[in-house]
């Protein structure tokens, strides 16, 4: 057997033109345990290498300039007399496989990498190389034995039975047995003189014409040449006594003596163990160790053999990629090996599920893959997508914990979508994918438009992987602003992408990208290292301290070392620690929790500022929340979008402010574009904004000009001799805003004035408004379901409705949706309204304002004598 220490220490070579792949392979199989790694960019040098080496495994790229992994196989052939070519290829084109294997690779890995599949095709590829050296060696000692027992056999007849290969010796004109030895016999089960009582063709030896050919053949041979260097080997299967067959590795020799009759003499060995071996192999080479169902290479036979008969029969036949929805959640919450259990429980449902001439195969970590043949329609395919997603429903048992795991599921079909077996399974697997974005536990059939989306993003992959290879990634800067100052407070850092040909790509397209490629982790630590040298930049051009944040993704704490990042470029760059800022999300700080609040706590220690990104939007417990070591909370911009017009929104932003607040937390809010949006956070204390309303996001060059300018927010309206009283007039009648505006003028309040509600809401945020009269009937909103919203959002105002319609019905629905104060009919009178604006104003300062009482020094402007008396 092949001991896991043999695997630790097989030598390894890597073959890639792209130093990344070459990193990202080395990273993996180091950081799995494997002591013998060595990698190169130049293929050139492989064949040499291997010559001195002996690598166990080549892990080779086939694309590559100079020289194509096709070349490097044939380069390595005339090392490898017996043809086998311990070459794992690798290859993001599905057409190059096949003659890759014709050119001697044993397996390839497709790009992109699954971590998970490429260590199991390495460790199978490992364990048939090193069966394979130990098969060859075997046979190299097997020959050298029979050389030396032959010559034995010529000087000592005594020594015969001393060796425990089966030695037989037949006459050579009549082909009879005449002497065997004692291993003969124990192979054969037969006591000595049994054994001479049979024929040779009785033991399977060969019948007596064939055996005399033999002889005469040898004899010819040894009079034109002289006796053979080495023995020619003949595999076949002798009968023992109770009829069971021996498989044997035989060889014949002719013994000629002078004046003695010639003797035929045949040496077999069994080989029982030998082709169980090989059995084995060939069945590790075909069936996945873990389920025992057909792995990829067998399932692609499968599905071109099921082919080649629908060709024949015009059936159609159907493939179904299957996908377990989050079982990776699974995997690392319970383990590997229970992991592993529910992999073998779900295919022996899978398998439950299939028809007696389907085929199920395990073709990656958990996926899995059906081919069904069809006489009908594809409502077949509809049916089994159905059967697999039901065999979910029941939870599987692992070890005291119940799971539940649901499937999506890629259809294609055979000859509507394809016609070789590689195109067939690739659309059923970007099928699979697109049943996972659409929801998941669903199914999806194949459509052309998915293979021009899957080559799109193929496409931008490659570009990508370049990309960060020739410096075509950037960062934008986005102010942010102390609302409590006005001023600039820092920055936050933006990726950008440069590419050629294209122009600017922003990060929403291509951010997910790098997520599933494993590339943000890379490209996440040269943002940080590109944060921490344009701070640097900034201290010496003269622009100043500058604080940069910058977004960490949950995939750098999970697979990289955020800590040594972070002071590695600290150090390197000779940044101040204080002008630099991590933001995660709620979702990054909730993976592995505690070791998140070690990293955190280690990185504050040195003076770096940590962020809470989209706020409000993830699933952490304010129980963890305070645990964390934080400074600030940004408002998503979710909240902030409608924070003027949406109650909803607006409670949730000054609920998370007050929160904040009480935390000891600055609140960041982002996504600001209006004056509006800036007024209402700025009186609802939030601390800092940034959004376009103040910049864009700048290149670094813009903003070092933005700082130097000393550019600020404008102040809050009416900071400077805003009159006491402001009164905002509501209507979609241009006539009615002008008379009221009029009749209020000469009263002394700040008078606003709007034509719809969108535009009050846009006002209230802009000033403090105490009394508000609003018409009732207004085409976008009516003044009722306005004033509803304002109650919620500014609760301490007045609201009044100044109605041409005085149905009951309306006057009720006002004052229990809207809280009113009062309800007017129009026409008004006109002093009467000024009386009763008055009053509300009154009303307001009473229950709101500074508590001035009428009669007395300084009293309220708005104090009616007439109709108010000051209380005795």
């Amino acid at each position: 057997m092949i001991s896991q220490t043999d695997i630790q220490y097989a030598r390894i070579l890597i073959v890639d033109d792209q130093p990344v792949n070459v990193e990202l392979l080395e990273y993996l199989l180091t950081s799995t345990g494997q002591k013998d790694v060595t990698s190169t960019t130049d293929p050139r040098v492989v064949a040499a290498w291997h010559a001195e080496h002996r690598y166990d495994l080549i892990i080779l790229d086939l694309q590559m300039p100079g020289m194509s992994g096709f070349d490097v196989m044939e380069a390595l052939k005339p090392l490898e007399p017996d043809g086998w070519l311990p070459v794992l290829v690798v290859t993001a084109q599905p057409d190059h496989k096949m003659r890759a294997f014709e050119c001697g690779a044993r397996d390839f890995i497709s790009k992109p990498f699954d971590p998970i599949e490429t260590l199991m095709r390495i460790r199978n590829m490992l364990e048939m190389r090193m069966l394979h050296n130990r098969e060859r060696s075997y046979n190299q000692r097997l020959e050298q034995t029979v050389r030396e027992r032959t010559a034995e056999l010529q000087r000592f007849r005594s020594a015969m039975d001393a060796t425990a290969d089966a030695i037989f010796l037949l006459d050579a004109a009549t082909a009879e047995l005449v002497d065997a030895n004692e291993g003969a016999c124990r192979m054969l089960a037969y006591p000595r003189g049994e054994m001479l009582g049979q024929t040779a063709s009785r033991l399977g030896l060969g019948n007596p014409e064939a055996l005399r050919a033999q002889a005469e053949r040898l004899a010819d041979y040894a009079a034109a040449v002289g006796p053979a260097r080495s023995p020619e080997l003949n595999e076949l299967e002798l009968m023992r006594s109770d009829l069971i067959t021996v498989p044997v590795e035989l060889y014949w020799q002719l013994l000629q003596r002078p004046g003695q009759p010639a003797v035929l003499l045949g040496v077999a060995r069994d080989i029982s163990e030998r082709r169980q071996a090989e059995e084995l192999l060939q069945h590790m080479a075909h069936y996945d160790s873990l389920t025992g169902l057909p792995n990829r290479t067998l399932f692609f036979k499968i599905v071109a053999d099921a082919i080649a008969v629908a060709q024949d029969k015009s059936w159609r036949i159907v493939v179904l990629m299957i996908g377990l929805d989050r079982f990776k959640n699974i995997n690392d919450s319970l383990g590997t090996l229970l992991g592993d259990d529910l992999l073998r429980q779900f295919s022996n449902r899978l398998v439950q599920t299939a028809r007696i001439r389907d085929t199920v195969g395990r073709v990656g970590g958990d996926e899995f893959a059906m081919v069904l043949t069809m006489s009908r329609d594809q409502q077949d395919a509809v049916h089994a997508a159905n059967e697999v997603r039901e065999a979910l429903r029941q939870p599987f048992e692992l070890d005291g914990h119940q799971a539940v795991l649901s499937a999506s599921i890629g259809i294609s079909v055979y000859p509507d979508d394809a016609t070789d077996p590689q195109t067939l399974v690739k659309y059923a697997d970007t099928a699979m994918e697109r049943a996972k974005q659409a929801g998941r536990d669903g199914y999806r059939f194949f459509t052309a438009g998915m293979n021009v989306q899957v080559l799109a993003r193929l496409d931008m992959e490659l570009a990508l992987r370049r990309a960060f290879d020739s410096n075509e990634l950037l960062l934008h800067f986005q102010p942010k602003v102390n609302l409590h100052t006005g001023g600039f407070a820092g920055v936050e850092s933006l990726l950008r992408w440069q590419r050629p040909g294209v122009g600017m790509v922003y990060p929403a397209e291509f951010v997910p990208v790098l997520e599933d490629t494993g590339l943000v982790v890379r490209v996440g630590a040269w943002i940080i290292d590109a944060a921490c040298k344009q701070i640097v930049t900034w201290l010496n051009d003269g622009t100043g301290p500058v604080r940069v944040a910058v977004n960490v993704a949950s995939r750098q704490f999970v697979e990289g070392d955020l800590e040594g990042v972070v002071r590695e470029a600290l150090q390197r760059n000779k940044t101040p620690p204080e002008l630099l800022e991590l933001e995660l999300t709620e979702t990054a700080l909730m993976v592995n929790a505690e070791r998140t609040i070690t990293v955190l706590k280690n990185l504050k220690a040195i003076g770096i500022k940590v962020a809470i990104d989209d706020f409000g939007t993830g699933y952490s417990s304010l129980s963890y929340l305070q645990r964390f070591p934080i400074d600030k909370l940004k408002i998503d911009i979710a909240f902030v979008r409608d924070i003027t017009t949406n109650p909803n929104d607006a409670a949730i932003a000054l609920a998370i402010i007050s929160m904040a607040h009480s935390l000891k937390l600055q609140v960041i809010a982002e996504g600001v574009e209006t004056r509006a949006q800036l007024e209402y956070l700025r009186r609802s204390r939030c601390d800092e904004i940034q959004g376009y309303f103040f910049s864009k996001p700048l290149a670094p060059d813009a903003l070092g000009e933005l700082v130097r300018s000393g550019r600020s927010l404008p102040p809050a309206p009416g900071t400077a001799k805003q009159p006491a009283q402001t009164l905002l007039i509501v209507d979609d009648d241009v006539n009615v805003l002008a008379s009221l505006h009029r009749l209020f003028r000469r009263d002394g309040y700040q008078i606003l004035t709007a034509a719809s509600p969108t535009e009050a809401f846009e006002l209230l945020a802009l000033h403090a408004v105490q009394v508000i009269v609003c018409d009732q009937r207004m085409p976008a909103m009516s003044g009722t379901e306005f004033l509803s919203k304002v109650k919620e959002m500014y609760p301490d105002t007045i609201r009044i409705i100044l109605s041409g319609y005085t149905g009951l019905e309306a006057v009720l629905d006002s004052i229990n949706r809207g809280a009113i104060y009062r309800f007017y009919t129009k026409p008004w009178d006109d002093t009467q309204l000024r009386d009763n604006i008055r009053l509300a104003f009154h009303h307001y300062w009473l229950m709101h304002g500074s508590g001035k009482r009428v009669g007395q020094p300084g009293e309220d402007a708005t104090a009616l004598p007439s109709v108010l008396q000051p209380a005795k």
